[in-house]
Protein backbone atom coordinates (compact mmCIF):
# COMPACT_ATOMS: atom_id res chain seq x y z
CA UNK A 1 0.00 0.00 0.00
CA UNK A 2 1.81 3.03 -0.81
CA UNK A 3 1.61 6.34 1.67
CA UNK A 4 -1.01 7.99 0.42
CA UNK A 5 -2.72 4.84 0.50
CA UNK A 6 -1.64 4.49 3.97
CA UNK A 7 -2.72 7.61 5.22
CA UNK A 8 -6.62 7.22 3.73
CA UNK A 9 -6.87 3.99 5.90
CA UNK A 10 -5.50 5.75 8.95
CA UNK A 11 -8.05 8.13 9.10
CA UNK A 12 -10.56 5.43 8.65
CA UNK A 13 -8.73 4.42 11.89
CA UNK A 14 -8.14 7.60 12.73
CA UNK A 15 -6.90 10.26 10.16
CA UNK A 16 -6.56 10.04 6.38
CA UNK A 17 -5.77 11.79 3.45
CA UNK A 18 -7.51 14.26 1.78
CA UNK A 19 -8.46 12.75 -2.03
CA UNK A 20 -10.51 15.95 -4.59
CA UNK A 21 -11.29 14.70 -7.77
CA UNK A 22 -13.87 12.45 -9.38
CA UNK A 23 -12.47 8.69 -7.97
CA UNK A 24 -14.52 5.57 -6.83
CA UNK A 25 -15.86 6.59 -3.14
CA UNK A 26 -16.62 4.19 -0.50
CA UNK A 27 -20.34 3.31 0.27
CA UNK A 28 -21.22 4.40 3.68
CA UNK A 29 -22.98 2.37 6.25
CA UNK A 30 -26.53 3.39 7.79
CA UNK A 31 -26.84 3.46 11.83
CA UNK A 32 -29.63 2.45 14.02
CA UNK A 33 -31.43 6.19 15.32
CA UNK A 34 -30.06 6.02 18.62
CA UNK A 35 -26.43 5.79 17.50
CA UNK A 36 -23.79 7.78 19.31
CA UNK A 37 -21.87 9.71 16.63
CA UNK A 38 -18.91 12.51 16.44
CA UNK A 39 -18.70 14.67 13.39
CA UNK A 40 -16.23 17.18 12.46
CA UNK A 41 -12.48 17.57 10.82
CA UNK A 42 -9.93 16.31 12.14
CA UNK A 43 -6.30 16.71 11.35
CA UNK A 44 -3.25 14.46 12.43
CA UNK A 45 0.79 15.55 12.16
CA UNK A 46 3.16 12.92 12.64
CA UNK A 47 7.45 14.22 13.04
CA UNK A 48 9.61 12.56 10.60
CA UNK A 49 12.77 12.43 11.56
CA UNK A 50 15.92 14.64 10.30
CA UNK A 51 15.60 15.81 6.75
CA UNK A 52 12.43 14.35 6.34
CA UNK A 53 9.38 15.86 5.59
CA UNK A 54 6.50 15.62 8.52
CA UNK A 55 3.47 13.63 7.04
CA UNK A 56 0.41 15.56 7.84
CA UNK A 57 -2.81 14.35 6.54
CA UNK A 58 -7.04 15.60 7.32
CA UNK A 59 -10.71 14.68 6.34
CA UNK A 60 -14.06 15.32 7.72
CA UNK A 61 -14.95 12.52 9.89
CA UNK A 62 -17.80 10.79 11.34
CA UNK A 63 -17.20 8.77 14.26
CA UNK A 64 -19.77 6.19 15.46
CA UNK A 65 -20.04 3.10 18.30
CA UNK A 66 -17.11 2.74 21.14
CA UNK A 67 -13.94 1.42 21.50
CA UNK A 68 -15.50 -1.95 21.46
CA UNK A 69 -18.02 -1.56 18.45
CA UNK A 70 -18.18 1.04 16.16
CA UNK A 71 -17.42 2.72 12.63
CA UNK A 72 -15.58 5.84 10.93
CA UNK A 73 -16.32 7.39 7.67
CA UNK A 74 -14.11 9.68 6.35
CA UNK A 75 -14.75 12.00 3.40
CA UNK A 76 -13.92 15.36 0.99
CA UNK A 77 -15.47 18.48 1.67
CA UNK A 78 -17.88 17.33 -0.73
CA UNK A 79 -19.01 14.67 1.06
CA UNK A 80 -17.57 11.47 -0.74
CA UNK A 81 -16.64 8.57 1.45
CA UNK A 82 -12.82 7.80 1.01
CA UNK A 83 -12.33 5.41 3.56
CA UNK A 84 -14.54 3.54 6.14
CA UNK A 85 -13.04 1.53 9.34
CA UNK A 86 -15.74 -0.94 10.89
CA UNK A 87 -14.30 -2.67 14.26
CA UNK A 88 -16.03 -5.18 16.28
CA UNK A 89 -14.16 -7.62 19.08
CA UNK A 90 -11.72 -9.49 16.97
CA UNK A 91 -12.38 -7.73 14.02
CA UNK A 92 -10.91 -4.23 12.20
CA UNK A 93 -11.83 -4.01 8.70
CA UNK A 94 -10.65 -1.11 6.69
CA UNK A 95 -12.68 -0.06 3.44
CA UNK A 96 -11.15 2.01 0.56
CA UNK A 97 -11.51 2.95 -3.07
CA UNK A 98 -9.03 0.30 -3.64
CA UNK A 99 -10.53 -2.76 -1.36
CA UNK A 100 -10.57 -4.05 2.03
CA UNK A 101 -8.09 -4.73 4.61
CA UNK A 102 -8.44 -6.84 7.47
CA UNK A 103 -6.41 -5.72 10.59
CA UNK A 104 -6.09 -7.51 14.40
CA UNK A 105 -6.90 -4.39 15.85
CA UNK A 106 -7.61 -0.56 15.56
CA UNK A 107 -3.62 0.21 17.07
CA UNK A 108 -2.45 -2.38 14.22
CA UNK A 109 -4.62 -0.01 11.45
CA UNK A 110 -3.25 2.70 12.91
CA UNK A 111 0.23 1.56 13.21
CA UNK A 112 0.26 0.57 9.68
CA UNK A 113 -1.14 3.79 8.38
CA UNK A 114 1.33 6.05 10.45
CA UNK A 115 4.35 4.36 11.47
CA UNK A 116 2.60 4.83 14.85
CA UNK A 117 -0.26 3.63 17.18
CA UNK A 118 -2.72 5.52 17.79
CA UNK A 119 -4.66 5.70 21.65
CA UNK A 120 -7.67 5.19 19.52
CA UNK A 121 -10.10 3.80 22.73
CA UNK A 122 -8.79 6.83 24.40
CA UNK A 123 -10.07 9.26 21.63
CA UNK A 124 -13.67 8.27 22.37
CA UNK A 125 -13.68 10.30 25.45
CA UNK A 126 -11.14 12.17 24.68
CA UNK A 127 -13.19 13.67 21.83
CA UNK A 128 -15.71 14.53 24.56
CA UNK A 129 -13.49 16.34 26.93
CA UNK A 130 -12.82 13.98 29.23
CA UNK A 131 -9.75 11.16 30.41
CA UNK A 132 -10.33 7.62 29.21
CA UNK A 133 -11.68 5.73 32.09
CA UNK A 134 -9.11 2.85 31.04
CA UNK A 135 -6.10 4.92 32.22
CA UNK A 136 -4.78 7.07 34.91
CA UNK A 137 -4.42 10.86 33.98
CA UNK A 138 -3.66 13.67 35.80
CA UNK A 139 -4.52 17.36 34.99
CA UNK A 140 -2.41 19.75 33.46
CA UNK A 141 -1.20 22.74 35.77
CA UNK A 142 -0.21 25.28 33.01
CA UNK A 143 -3.56 27.96 32.85
CA UNK A 144 -2.80 28.49 28.82
CA UNK A 145 -3.54 24.51 28.47
CA UNK A 146 -6.23 23.82 30.78
CA UNK A 147 -6.56 19.57 29.72
CA UNK A 148 -4.98 16.54 31.01
CA UNK A 149 -2.13 14.01 30.56
CA UNK A 150 -2.45 10.57 29.95
CA UNK A 151 -1.17 7.81 27.95
CA UNK A 152 2.04 9.67 27.44
CA UNK A 153 -0.69 12.27 25.61
CA UNK A 154 -0.99 15.70 26.55
CA UNK A 155 -5.11 16.92 26.03
CA UNK A 156 -5.64 20.33 25.48
CA UNK A 157 -9.25 21.55 26.25
CA UNK A 158 -8.66 25.47 26.03
CA UNK A 159 -10.89 25.73 23.31
CA UNK A 160 -13.41 23.08 24.00
CA UNK A 161 -16.16 25.42 24.34
CA UNK A 162 -15.76 26.06 20.52
CA UNK A 163 -15.61 22.45 20.10
CA UNK A 164 -12.05 21.72 19.71
CA UNK A 165 -9.61 19.15 20.98
CA UNK A 166 -5.69 19.09 20.44
CA UNK A 167 -3.65 15.90 21.70
CA UNK A 168 -0.34 15.74 21.44
CA UNK A 169 2.22 13.32 21.87
CA UNK A 170 6.23 14.59 22.30
CA UNK A 171 8.07 11.34 22.47
CA UNK A 172 9.83 10.86 19.05
CA UNK A 173 8.27 11.04 16.61
CA UNK A 174 6.29 13.59 17.72
CA UNK A 175 2.18 13.14 16.85
CA UNK A 176 -0.46 15.79 16.99
CA UNK A 177 -4.19 15.25 16.39
CA UNK A 178 -6.42 18.06 15.82
CA UNK A 179 -10.45 17.96 16.21
CA UNK A 180 -13.25 20.21 15.28
CA UNK A 181 -16.36 18.88 16.09
CA UNK A 182 -19.70 19.96 14.65
CA UNK A 183 -22.12 21.05 17.17
CA UNK A 184 -25.75 19.26 16.90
Amino acid sequence: MTFNGRCVALCAALCAVMLVGACATVSPVADGPDADALTGRLAVRVEAGEGTPARAVSAAFDLRGNATTGRLNLATPLGSVLAQARWAPGSVMLATPQGETQFPDLDALTREVLGESLPVAALFDWLRGRPWPGAASTATMAPAEPGFEQLGWVVNLARFDEAWVAARRDSAPAVTVRARMDRP
